[in-house]
């Protein structure tokens, strides 16, 4: 048996010890009962006493005995020697309290096992049949009815003798199954607990969110990767219907697969999502298992290829007609000098031909910087200071723009950074962006230029208070020839685009209208070590955090607002 529980089980037999002592002995001592017919039934009070302080003894040992079993057999071999006693002061044979013998057998089984069943049978055998032949040779001066003979004593001590015997068998036989069934019950319940951590903990470490509804569509369980993707945690989603986590499933007809966005902290994702049904053994539907993932990154992979797919399509289509549009415009430009030589009306042919040359020098102006978008020059490479770059950068748009008293630019360089890169092209990218954040700001504002490392990247961001960028305009911003002011090309932050990509870095653009924008440059610190290994645009993830309405991210080129 298993002695963990034994003393639990001695204490119960001491709390029915009591119980005996207090109820039955006592009732029997308070209404006399069958107090004319015995001669020491004075002694029982003794004996309540006798008991009450074997329990208390008990209770003082019980946690410090070493020996539980030995303990207990003890006091089981107490309660036979008590209960023989309380028989002999009762009336011996004519005793109404002989059944006293069968209980301590019976709790003998149950509390040790089924040996000690055996055991206690045969203590009350020997103590009861020595009872019995002590009164029946009057050894013992307990009266009993004259009308008794021998062959009722023989037969007394015959049918208790069976009855302990049996008893003790039956008992231990059903002590024995019991304790098995409670151990295999035991092993059950710590296999089932198992089982259920095992299945708990599967199923919340799946990176993938999972959610069970019942059929009316009300959410039942959440898991962890549900809670990350949707920023909702159980006691907000548990009971309320999937429609209101994934609006984009109401009206559906619980199609299997199916996509839309939500809005996690005031961030749009596109969530792919799975949905199936759940049947019970009959084959009842019962409720559906939905199994749905975070695609954002996915679907701005996908755009960015289709959009480089696309831009190397006009890069090369630009290419060509560049090259068709040059070679006339030499031969204008050389018609148009010549007539500026003339005599006739020599004010009005040279006024006619500056305005012309001075379009021509516009139109090669476009197709120079086209050129250089479409088929830029590698990148010379050498290692230089970001800070002092920048620091130039910020020199120059204030000498640009000395008038606007009405616009602040400030740095924020958390430390001095060094970088690997093309300086002239980089100066290029900072100064367009500059220029586009200040004339962004017509009513004045506020540039704030900063510069910081973040582990192997190193990010530039330009951030303004001017107009911001209207939402369809947002994904055409880097397009060639897109442009929204009077007198732009729409080539600068496409040349800036290309330039950046060419240092296997990304831009991401954070624009609301009426609040103003922010670019980040993102490059690797070693651009140079990347570029020869021939490596592909791959840096870590969650680098740059998406937080506003409107935003799209280069290299991705995608709106992916938060």
């Amino acid at each position: 048996m298993d002695m963990t529980v034994l003393p639990k089980r001695l204490k119960i037999l001491m709390v029915f010890r009591v119980a005996f002592a207090s109820l039955l002995l006592g009732t029997y001592r308070i209404f006399d009962i069958g107090y004319y017919k015995q001669q020491y039934t004075d002694g029982i009070p003794y004996l309540i006493v006798f008991l009450y302080l074997l329990t208390i003894l008990y209770s003082l040992f019980i946690n410090r005995v070493k020996n539980v079993k030995a303990f207990a057999y003890l006091q089981l071999t107490l309660d036979t020697i008590a209960g023989t006693i309380l028989i002999s002061l009762t009336g011996g044979i004519e005793s109404w309290f002989s059944f006293m013998l069968l209980l301590t057998v019976i709790a003998s089984a149950i509390i040790i096992d089924k040996k000690a069943g055996y055991v206690i049978a045969t203590i009350s055998s020997i103590l009861y049949g020595l009872l019995i032949d002590l009164q029946f040779y009057r050894i013992l001066s307990v009266t009993y009815t004259p009308d008794i003979e021998e062959k009722d004593f023989f037969y007394n001590i015959f049918s208790h003798i069976s009855a302990f015997y049996l008893t003790a068998v039956m008992t231990g036989y059903l002590s024995s199954r019991l304790e098995k069934a409670s151990i295999s019950l035991g092993q059950r319940d710590s296999d089932l607990r198992d089982l259920t951590l095992f299945n708990t903990e599967l199923i919340e470490s799946l990176p993938t969110g999972l959610l069970t509804t019942d059929i009316t569509g009300r959410i039942l369980s959440f898991n962890r990767a549900a809670k990350e993707i949707t920023g909702i945690n159980n006691a907000e989603i548990v009971s309320k219907n999937l429609t209101e986590l994934f609006p984009f499933t109401a009206g559906t007809d619980k199609k299997e697969r199916m996509e839309g966005t939500i809005i996690n902290n005031n961030e749009i994702r596109v969530i792919g999502l799975t949905l199936s049904g759940i049947t019970d053994n009959k084959g009842s539907k019962k409720g559906y298992i939905c199994i749905f993932q975070d695609i954002t990154r996915l679907k701005n992979l996908e755009n960015e290829l289709k959009l480089k797919e696309t831009l190397a399509a006009i890069g090369e289509m630009s290419a060509n007609m560049a090259h068709e549009i040059r070679n006339p415009l030499a031969s204008l430009r050389g018609s148009v000098e010549m007539l500026k030589e003339r005599a006739l009306n020599r004010d009005q042919s040279q006024k006619l031909m500056g305005i012309a040359l001075s379009e021509m020098d516009r139109l090669n102006k476009i197709i120079t910087d086209f050129l250089t978008y479409s088929k830029p020059k590698p990148p010379e490479l050498t290692r230089f200071s970001m800070e002092s770059l920048l620091n130039e950068i910020i020199d120059m748009l204030k000498n640009a723009y000395d008038k606007r008293s009405d616009i602040v630019i400030r740095r924020e360089f958390r430390d001095n950074i060094e970088i690997v890169a093309d300086p002239h092209k980089l100066r290029q990218v900072f100064l367009n962006l500059g220029v586009n954040a200040i004339e962004s700001m017509q009513d004045g504002g506020e540039l704030t230029i900063e510069a910081r490392k973040e582990r192997d990247n190193i990010v530039v961001s330009f951030q303004d208070t001017g107009a911001g960028i209207s939402p369809e305009n947002l994904h055409q911003i880097f397009y060639p020839f897109f442009t929204t002011k009077d007198k732009g090309t729409g080539l600068g932050l496409a040349i800036a685009y290309r330039i950046i990509e060419e240092h296997r870095g990304k831009i991401n653009v954070r624009s609301r209208p009426g609040h103003g924008s922010v670019f980040e440059v993102v490059l690797p610190v070693e651009t140079g070590y990347f570029q020869s290994k021939g490596y592909s645009n791959e840096y870590p993830k969650d680098k740059i955090k998406q937080k506003d309405n409107n935003i799209i991210n280069y290299n991705s080129l995608v709106s992916s607002s938060t």
